[in-house]
């Protein structure tokens, strides 16, 4: 009987934590904030459980935190800045599948800085991934959002703070555990998101229980979803992790047709299958460049 691929368990935590970030643009129209205050609220909810999951007995603890997990922090604050004004700006689908074009430039970068060349199945499925997720963007019906047009420019935007958050917390976890990286990111985002509340004089706090619930889920989303990322980016190479996580818009398209009637097209529909297609893709051209004798991309400590 063939053992399984030492990758398959951290493309499972990767697939099911980007299905819980598939959250996080529906929580933040119902937190009742602003959007830069939205993302506040969720660092400084998802604080405590960090303390106690990186605290806890026999865990490894907060240590120093390194240049790197700074930088996270901050490439973090800037991403949820951007893309919390575009999930209010446009549609929750363009929103979150032009914030994913984070593939392209962490690909390139990962090639250039980290070594990590693709196999050129992977660029195929890039390709797919990238014009599944235009598609998606470009069947939205018009008239979603207060301001479509700079919404989309805001949210593709993010896939450069994007970027940064990937390849920083990618070097953190050369020696790291994923929790002690989350931690600290988290800490160094929440002074950076509520100067740029303050600034941008934005509502602060959720007018209802239901507006400080969904804050509250946006902290525990955080540590679930963005823990479980950083810690499969120990794992597998940042690009095939960049690629997996474009489940992300396709659950959110679904919520938000589910939750706030924002309907998906047939064209929109074709473009969440060719991302499907293109994560089986990505995920089949690496274990091919593995059989082929390929060297195996680095790994980090758990």
């Amino acid at each position: 009987m063939p053992r399984p691929s030492p990758r398959l368990l951290p493309l499972i935590v990767v697939l099911v934590s980007a299905s819980i970030l598939g959250l996080a643009p529906i929580l933040v129209r119902l937190t009742e904030t602003g959007p830069a205050a939205a993302g506040f609220w969720r660092l400084l909810f998802a604080l405590p459980l960090l303390l106690v999951l990186t605290g806890r007995p026999g865990g490894e603890g907060f240590g120093r935190p390194s240049k790197w997990m700074i930088l996270a922090g901050l490439f973090f604050a800037f991403d949820l800045s951007f893309w919390h004004y575009g999930i209010v700006m446009t549609s929750v689908a363009n929103a979150t599948v032009l914030c994913n074009l984070t593939p392209v430039v962490v690909t390139l970068v990962g090639w250039i800085v980290f070594k990590e060349r693709p196999a050129r199945l992977f660029i195929l499925a890039l390709a797919l991934a990238m014009g599944g997720a235009f598609a998606m963007a470009a069947g939205a019906k018009p008239g979603q959002g207060t301001n479509p047009l700079l919404g989309d420019i805001f949210s593709v935007s993010v896939a450069l703070w994007y970027s940064g958050y990937f390849l920083t917390v990618k070097q953190a976890r050369t020696t790291a555990g994923a929790l002690r990286i989350t931690f600290w990111a988290t800490a160094a985002g929440i002074p950076v998101m509520g100067v740029a509340a303050l600034l941008l004089g934005e509502d602060m706090i959720p007018a209802t229980a239901a507006g400080w619930a969904a804050c509250v889920g946006m902290g525990v989303m955080h540590v679930t979803g963005q823990g479980g990322v950083a810690w499969a980016l120990g794992k597998l190479p940042a690009s095939i992790t960049a690629v997996t996580i474009l489940i992300q818009p396709i659950v959110a398209a679904a919520l938000g047709w589910l939750i706030f009637g924002e309907t998906l097209s047939p064209v929109q529909a074709l473009g969440g299958a060719l991302v499907m297609g293109a994560i089986v893709l990505a995920q089949w051209s690496n274990r091919a460049r593995t059989k082929t004798g390929a060297a195996p991309e680095g790994t980090a400590p758990a």
